[in-house]
């Protein structure tokens, strides 16, 4: 089974362009480092029907939506491998250092997933 980790990222729309600037880069960075799979993924349907819309459960305020990413690994051991990596490579360095994040990092969630079920 493989190990997922999983961002939910509320941002404002004026600000989606530098992300996916950023997002290009990280995916690249994370590919070249091993990562199975990397996928940016913005709010496209909220269904009203089911549960909570998710762009509400994620705290999107006006003139926001919501982004879910996630990375693909082995197994947690390779996550951690690979992160190691990743967090070495000059270009998220370069990414992290005293600019302005296109969203606030302290609405931004993130954790690391078991896979329980996969086809």
């Amino acid at each position: 089974m493989t190990y997922v980790d999983g961002f939910v990222i509320p941002i404002p729309k004026k600000n989606l362009r530098s992300y996916w600037v950023m997002a290009k880069i990280g995916c690249k960075v994370w590919m070249e480092h091993g990562a199975l799979e990397y996928r940016e993924c913005i709010l496209d349907d909220q269904s009203k029907g089911m549960g909570k819309p998710f762009g509400k459960l994620a705290g999107c305020k006006g003139g926001e939506t919501v982004l879910y990413s996630f990375i693909v690994y082995k197994s947690r051991a390779h996550r951690d491998a690979v992160t190691k990596k990743v967090m070495k490579d000059p270009r998220i360095a370069e990414m992290m250092s005293g600019k302005k994040m296109p969203f606030n990092l302290k609405r931004f969630g993130c954790a690391g997933f078991k896979s329980v079920v996969e086809a």
